[in-house]
């Protein structure tokens, strides 16, 4: 009588709690010097140095993103995962010693491609080791590994940089992301090759691809412009107000994660695009009312729990579209949407928010998503 039923694999097996480690330390690595990086040119004399820093590293971490499928392809994920580890917090050590700006900026353009490297070759081979049937319940429980971790560096990376001083931010972040090193030879080898390939450019040309990626790239645009210029449109309340609607977005991306992944195992992660569209697009609206707390820090969480659909969905979707050996080019795609639509929302929000003011800003960059419901319809 009980022939028929179907046990369940189990989610988390040996090789996956391996692979959390570097998860924990690549996170670590990058989020935890994130905003020190910026503070530290800032107080060597450059005003315009700051942000050069973090252009500097967003553009090398996608520029790295795109072709680190091919370096995973010539020379196996275990490798590749070492190599971005190693550039990811080696040079920070360079800071404890220099506060030239040229050098500042040349270490912020390895760590990008170090994170780049780690995410991708990281990412590929993560996907080979949940089993099918529960991907997106995995991949959820990977986006909370990953996600506590920076929650938590980010604040502290700041804190410390103003108690302690700039130096130990910079040994801190070295020593984690080698640390980390040491569980890269438990890592299975019988995915070595599996997650390599090039691909990229024939995902990008596969719509079942590349109408996912889209429609997370128009979402990120949306949280781009909220993680820059929520503080600035809040600048004449409470310090608090900004505090915690940048830390509810996370927060509550990080917990969607986790219950989009088990509905879309269940119902399919597609009937989730438009949900999460919806709910990034509404909680966007609703901090535009940037004079009542409630409003800014429930649409910041309204949001981030939008996004948070959003970021399962769409990758548990293209994981799934894949061709096998495409779990590299879709890693790379993914996170370059992701990094992409920061950049250009916050850009493009930059250019309006002059002539149109704060409030209409995020008004604009809400209409801005429901276009977008075309692609999540699509797929």
């Amino acid at each position: 009588m009980t022939s028929g039923l179907r046990v369940r694999p189990a989610l988390v097996s040996r090789a996956l709690l391996v692979r959390f480690v570097s998860i924990i330390g690549s996170s670590i690595g990058f989020f935890l010097p994130l905003s020190v990086v910026p503070l530290f040119a800032k107080q060597a004399g450059s005003e315009t140095g700051a942000g050069l820093t973090t252009v500097a590293l967003l553009l090398a971490t996608v520029a790295a993103e795109l072709v680190t499928p091919r370096l995973v392809g010539r020379i196996g994920y275990r490798w590749a995962l070492a190599t971005g580890l190693v550039l990811l917090g080696v040079p920070t050590l360079v800071l404890t010693v220099s506060d030239d700006l040229a050098v500042i900026v040349a270490v912020s353009v390895v760590r990008g491609i170090g994170y780049a490297i780690a995410v991708v070759a990281g990412g590929a081979v993560t996907a080979l080791l949940i089993p099918a049937e529960r991907r997106g319940e995995g991949l959820a429980l990977v986006g909370i590994v990953g996600g506590v971790p920076s929650l938590l560096a980010l604040p502290a990376g700041v804190w410390a940089a103003a108690h302690w001083g700039y130096a130990p931010v910079f040994v801190v972040t070295a020593v984690a992301t080698l640390a980390a090193l040491l569980s890269v030879p438990g890592l299975p080898r019988h995915a070595e090759t599996a997650a390599g390939g090039d691909g990229v450019v024939a995902g990008l040309r596969d719509p079942v691809l590349a109408r996912p990626a889209a429609l997370f790239a128009v979402a990120a645009a949306a949280i781009g412009v909220l993680v820059t210029f929520l503080p600035l449109a809040t600048a004449d309340r409470p310090a608090w107000i900004a505090a915690s609607a940048l830390l509810a977005q996370p927060a509550a991306a990080t917990a969607t994660r986790w219950f989009a992944g088990r509905l879309g195992d269940r119902h399919g992660p597609a009937t989730l695009l438009v949900p999460g569209l919806l709910l990034t697009a509404a909680g966007t609206a609703a901090i535009a009312l940037t004079g009542t707390p409630a409003a800014v820090i429930g649409g910041a969480l309204v949001s981030g729990a939008g996004f948070g659909v959003l970021q399962n969905a769409t990758l548990t979707l293209m994981y799934a579209r894949a061709a096998a050996g495409g779990e590299g080019a879709v890693s790379a795609i993914w996170n370059a949407a992701y990094d992409l639509g920061m950049a250009a929302g916050a850009l493009a929000a930059g250019l309006v928010v002059v002539p149109a003011g704060y409030p209409a800003t995020f008004v604009l960059t809400a209409v801005a998503l429901l276009p977008a419901l075309v692609l999540a319809r699509r797929s």
